[in-house]
């Protein structure tokens, strides 16, 4: 089912927290509570995301903040408004872009992935104004200009209600020219509107939900069918709006978990060039933490909370087909087998991980709050999977969404 682009008027940013006036942290990477959690600090010494482009289908991305100074390559914008890619008209692609690839330069936001590049794709969304084109063309367009460009990974932080004439098109090209898509899965859950929206339900997008670091999944996270992967969204720092003026700190949202996600993958994509969308995700799957069968993903949390660590440093995950999808188990439509990989080899020793722990048990529809007192580094090499789905295959669901 489709309908026309003008439905999509509820396309919007998935980013929630104090207002825009909000004081900013002084030193807002002690805020980046997630990076020692997954030891980016060992990660970086195997990768840093070099050699791989990701695109940030968004609002925009300022490559003039310190952080992200000489990490923006030259983008899209396919609104037709007023400025062009690197007119973020409201801080929120600049602060994903960050997440991503963020150098930390100049005391800015520390990304997961510091030695990746960003490629501004602007789309029109909630903010940018009556003069832009109809957001739901312009994210169809977006999707191909990604597509279309050198990046391997298209980032979407964003969320619409409705699919859109010409969406799952664009999705599935961006498939066939070998592009991992990732996307927010929303942050309703909390107001009673659990509905999973697009582009994170369209076929072939990788749906991310939220956890805090308690590896308790957040009250706005949605849930659902259409989940893949948990990552940090709680408390994750991002500017507080779109003069740049300041950082704002305790920000939540599935925008937040999709970039994390994004540069994760780009950390895992970068230490094995030859590898495919396919088998990137693969070896995230297969490495994700969880304690429920794999072949029953939870609807809150997929298969799991992304463990970059476990791949890198441990050499852990099976890349397996190139042309299969993992979730569908499927060929991809348009995408050649290539040469086939071997499974992932160990780029370093364990030496570089923290010690692993084991964690008590919170309910997937836990607070964002610490309600259990469980402190486990869910993403920490070794460590097992902290969040239970209510008795495990209780609220799991079988999916073969990708091949919807």
């Amino acid at each position: 089912m489709t309908t026309v682009g003008a439905t999509l008027g509820a396309l919007a940013v998935m980013s929630v927290g104090l207002a825009p006036s909000a004081a900013a942290d002084d030193n807002i990477q002690s805020q980046q509570w997630y990076l020692d959690a997954m030891n980016a600090q060992g990660l970086w010494k195997v990768s840093t995301g070099k050699g791989i482009s990701v695109a940030v289908v968004d609002t925009g991305v300022n490559p003039d903040t310190s952080s992200l100074k000489g990490q923006v390559l030259p983008g899209v914008d396919v609104t037709k408004a007023a400025g062009d890619e690197t007119d973020d008209y409201l801080g929120h692609g600049t602060s994903m872009a960050e997440l991503i690839a963020g150098t930390g330069r100049g005391g800015g936001l520390r990304g997961v992935a510091p030695g990746a590049e960003i490629i501004p794709i602007r789309t029109a969304l909630t903010g940018i104004g009556k003069k832009a084109e109809k957001q739901g063309d312009t994210l169809v367009k977006a999707i191909r200009a990604a597509a279309d460009s050198n990046a391997k990974i298209i980032s979407m932080s964003l969320s619409g209600d409705f699919p859109v004439d010409g969406g799952l098109e664009a999705v599935q090209y961006a498939q066939s020219k070998g592009k991992l898509l990732i996307a927010g899965v929303g942050n309703g859950a909390d107001s009673g509107e659990n509905y999973i929206g697009y582009p994170a339900k369209y076929p072939g997008v990788v749906g991310v939900s939220a956890i805090n670091e308690n590896g308790e999944v957040a009250k706005f996270s949605e849930s659902g069918a259409y989940v893949d992967l948990a990552s940090p969204g709680v408390d994750v720092p991002t500017w507080c709006d779109k003069t740049f003026k300041a950082y704002c700190p305790q920000r939540n949202g599935t925008s937040q978990a999709t970039a994390i996600t994004s540069g994760a993958a780009a950390l895992i994509w970068s230490a094995h060039p030859k590898w495919t969308a396919n088998q990137v995700l693969r070896v995230m799957i297969d490495t994700a933490g969880r304690d429920w069968p794999k072949d029953t993903p939870s609807r809150y949390l997929g298969y799991g909370t992304i463990r970059p660590a476990q791949v890198l440093l441990k050499g852990k995950g099976d890349p397996g087909a190139a042309d299969i999808d993992p979730v569908s188990n499927k060929k991809t439509p348009g995408l050649t087998t290539g040469t086939t990989a071997s499974p992932s080899a160990s780029a370093s020793t364990s030496s570089q991980a923290p010690n692993s722990t084991s964690g008590g048990q919170t309910s997937a529809a836990a607070s964002t709050s610490d309600s259990s007192g469980n402190t486990t580094l869910w993403v920490a090499l070794g460590a097992a999977a902290v969040v239970v789905v209510l008795g495990g295959g209780a609220f799991a669901v079988a999916r073969s969404r990708r091949g919807a």
